[in-house]
């Protein structure tokens, strides 16, 4: 029996089926099998309305080939939708890197995600996502698109194993389809940030949103773009304009929209996949997409001609390759008017601070970074319920210390960073606010026996904020992983004598309760606790 089966077992004896498992200890170190990845996060809620599952995927990923399949509506569901969710199933035995992976319907990328690294024995593992903002793309026949590139030879054996499902839960008095956009127009062209797309939106258009899934990838320097130095530092990556990164988004060559990425950590990560066998950091098997409200700008773009759409990505050094940047635009139409028109009032994009020097401290090289950005934008449109004006203030900060070795090596190695990102939308008698934080606190060390031991602590935190004629609605996010793992650099798996703990808390406040721990030890759960 399986160790995380017999902690399970004995949990529902002791506790009643819920609470945290403390009967069995751990073993001393990570073995040839660990529980299945998970994370805290909440399920998506669903009504208990009718309901139909289509599967979109099913298949192994073995290569570096695009999966495509055809999809069709339920026609048991029809619609419209209260709820639809995405969920995908994976799983992987073997040895494997961590893959990077994204999925699109009808062109529109509705999941970008990324793989967990597997036991000898085989895991499985899920993800869940509510994708009821994508209806419009879901209401016709479509082609379905996933890429997961995968190595599968001799050495890396493991094949992923990918279902992805559909479930549309149809919409009743009770409990009404959601107001989602009218149109979503995907931009796969600007996969690479490196490039314009020609874009033609509804005439009727009186509210526009850009979504970015923007991560920075590949393996190389802009895998971990928050821990590159100016060039006089001597680190191994290397970057003119040090650790800042920004992704913008352009309307005919003018920024519309700015935002601070999130900083990715794949499972693995840090030099150290045994910190996230179990628990993987914020976002790794959900990557969320950057947000910019447009609407300001309308009015120059409901004139029935193309306008060209681009992403750029501040402080990549010239050349640099990796980042993924797949844009969906979602508009909302005015359907009682065959053309909205209008003009922006006002456009004002303040000078980018970005002061990142380069000393040395105590024998330590040390990198100190701050960054702060501001945008703001208001447009007026005409509709056909009058004149509606949007004004859009974004506000971008960051502030970093990076210390790190002298010695060949850069060893150790530490960061300590922190990133806001807060947009505020004023429209239509309604106010709503979105302040974002991002932080990592985290290092690496090899000692003298050669035993590399990393610790790090993530935040992905939110506070969300709507006010208007309905009243108001807050809500607090605040989802933490910390971890420690250690092993022994230069030698067979079998005698890396790896070691480490990891715990992450999700907690939602507010409108709302979810509090979820789950810790762990040497790859098997040892609490799982829900307080609300």
């Amino acid at each position: 029996m399986r160790w995380t089966t017999l902690v399970a077992l004995v949990a529902v004896v002791l506790l009643g089926g819920g609470g945290a498992a403390h009967a069995a200890a751990p073993p001393t170190e990570f073995g040839t099998d660990w529980d299945d990845p998970r994370t805290a996060g909440p399920p998506v809620a669903v009504p208990p309305t009718h309901s139909c599952t289509v599967r979109i995927v099913d298949h192994q990923f073995v290569n570096f080939d695009v999966y495509t399949n055809a999809y069709m509506p339920p026609a048991d569901c029809a619609g419209p939708w209260a709820k639809v969710v995405l969920r995908m199933s994976g799983a992987v035995a073997g040895r494997q890197f961590d893959r990077l992976g994204w999925l699109e319907i009808g062109g529109v990328t509705v999941l970008k995600t990324s793989t967990p690294e597997p036991s000898p024995v085989g895991i499985r593992w899920s993800v869940e996502k509510d994708v009821t903002g994508y209806a419009p793309v879901l209401r016709a026949p479509a082609q379905v698109s996933m890429f997961l590139g995968n190595i599968v030879n001799e050495t890396f054996t493991g094949v992923l194993d990918i279902q992805v499902d559909l479930t549309f839960y149809v919409a009743d008095r009770a409990h009404p389809a959601p107001a989602s956009a009218s149109d979503v127009v995907p931009l796969p062209d600007l996969r690479d940030a490196a490039s314009t797309a020609p874009v033609t939106l509804p005439r009727n258009a009186e509210r526009l949103v850009a979504e970015v899934y923007a991560t920075g990838s590949g393996g190389g320097c802009e895998e971990f773009w928050y821990l590159t130095a100016p060039p006089a530092s001597g680190y191994s990556c290397p970057a003119d304009q040090g650790p800042y990164r920004e992704v913008q988004v352009l309307l005919d060559g003018q920024v519309a929209g700015i935002a601070v990425p999130f900083p990715h950590v794949y499972t693995g990560g840090w030099s150290n996949p045994f910190l996230w066998y179990v628990l993987p950091a914020p976002r790794a098997f959900n990557v969320a997409p950057l947000s910019y409200d447009l609407t300001p700008y309308l009015g120059r773009l409901t004139d029935g001609a193309p306008h060209t759409v681009a992403v750029r990505v501040v402080g990549v050094p010239a050349g640099q390759p990796g980042w993924d940047t797949p844009v969906n635009l979602l508009a909302w139409r005015d359907p009682k008017a065959t053309q909205v028109t209008g003009t922006v009032l006002a456009d004002h994009l303040d000078a980018l601070r970005n002061d990142s020097t380069f000393s040395v401290v105590d024998g330590m090289n040390q990198v100190l970074t701050t960054a702060a950005h501001h945008l703001a934008a208001v447009g007026m449109l005409h509709t056909s319920h009058g004149i509606v004006t949007t004004a859009v203030d974004e506000r971008l900060s960051n502030d970093s210390t990076h210390r790190f070795g002298a010695e060949p090596g850069e060893n150790p190695d530490n960061l300590t960073a922190e990133w806001t990102d807060t947009a505020t939308v004023a429209t239509a008698g309604k106010v709503t606010r979105a302040a974002l934080r991002y932080a990592i606190d985290g290092g690496i060390t090899v000692s003298a026996d050669n035993r590399l031991t990393t610790t790090i602590t993530m935040t992905d935190a939110a506070d969300t904020a709507a006010a208007g004629r309905d009243g108001f609605q807050f809500r607090r996010l605040d989802d933490t992983y910390s971890g420690t793992a250690s092993y022994t650099l230069g030698v067979p798996r079998e005698q890396r004598h790896a070691t480490g703990t990891s715990r992450e808390r999700y907690r939602l406040t507010g409108d709302t309760c979810f509090d979820h721990t789950i810790e762990t030890a040497n790859g098997f759960v040892t609490s799982d606790v829900r307080r609300c």
